[in-house]
């Protein structure tokens, strides 16, 4: 079976690997392969026993997650299989965050990690306040615009002579 968004194969194990790990975490899930080749052959490692005591303790200490770590054998070669499920909070890995894009490993940044972030702790932009906002800092002629472009939607009948203030709080009990 080739390589695919919830399955990778590696030759041999490589702290690099860690980054995949997390971004099964933080994506659907999925299981990676050491000991195996880009097409699923097995390859065999020799270092199995020592892998099988790390790998466990190197995902946890990382990547604060519990993983499932097999050893398999094909024929007389050993591999192992790394079973990740995924995570409903945000996993991130010395502070950077990946997840997984078809068959790659991508690290978020920028506009892309606020949204995984926030979509990750169950809120939207809406849900967010910003504390060192003032109402004097509202544009009023932006207001205006929008109250045109409401009423002429339909979807804020009546908006003549809303002040900012009322269009906050009608806006608020929207939001509940």
């Amino acid at each position: 079976m080739p390589e695919q968004h919830n399955l990778e194969y590696k030759q041999s194990w490589h702290e690099d690997h860690l980054k995949t790990i997390c971004a099964y975490a933080n994506s659907e899930g999925g299981k990676l392969f050491i000991g195996k080749d880009d097409k699923g052959k097995t390859f065999g490692i020799s270092e199995y026993k020592k892998l099988m005591d790390d790998l466990p303790n190197k995902i946890r200490n990382h990547l604060g997650i519990i993983a499932k770590v097999k050893l398999r054998k094909d024929k007389s070669k050993y591999f192992i299989e790394i079973k990740v499920s995924s995570y409903t909070v945000a996993i991130s890995l010395r502070g950077r965050y990946y997840i997984r894009v078809g068959s790659t490993t991508t690290e978020l940044t920028g506009n892309s990690l606020n949204d995984f972030l926030l979509k990750k702790s169950g809120k939207a932009w809406d849900d967010i306040i910003e504390e060192r906002a003032d109402l004097n800092e509202i544009d009023e002629n932006s207001v205006s615009d929008f109250l045109k472009a409401a009423a002429k939607s339909g979807r804020l009948p009546n908006s003549d002579g809303v002040s900012t203030i009322e269009l906050l709080e009608i806006a608020k009990t929207f939001r509940k």
